[in-house]
């Protein structure tokens, strides 16, 4: 008979986890577990799901014009990356957007 519900101990096992990972997961709710008192228990379809959903794509390799062999798109990735820094309009924590360091009389009189 396959058992039905695993221990945290079976868990890292089968994923090849430490167990102290599978605490840090059940502690920030991230993965799909049962507790009864102070034991956890987890489904093995349950985890499955849940580690499909942890699935990240890789950057694909792009042949370079006249070039022997692979390479990675450089231009691509920078451009990726200008595109999502301006879209999240990134300011620096300490400074608010519009200010200009060291001009303070200047601006409260307007002559700037």
């Amino acid at each position: 008979m396959e058992q039905e519900f695993l221990s945290i101990r079976e868990l890292g096992e089968y994923l090849g986890m430490k167990t102290s990972t599978l605490y840090f997961h059940v502690e920030n709710g991230s993965i799909p577990h049962y507790r009864v008192g102070r034991l956890i228990r987890f489904r093995k379809p349950d985890i499955d799901r849940w580690m499909e959903g942890q699935r990240r794509e890789t950057i694909a390799l792009r042949m370079t014009p006249g070039g022997s062999g692979q390479s990675l798109d450089i231009d691509a990735m920078v451009k990726k990356v200008v595109a999502d820094t301006r879209q999240t309009g990134y300011t620096s924590a300490l400074e608010k957007p519009g200010v200009i360091k060291g001009l303070r009389k200047e601006v409260d009189h307007g002559s700037i």
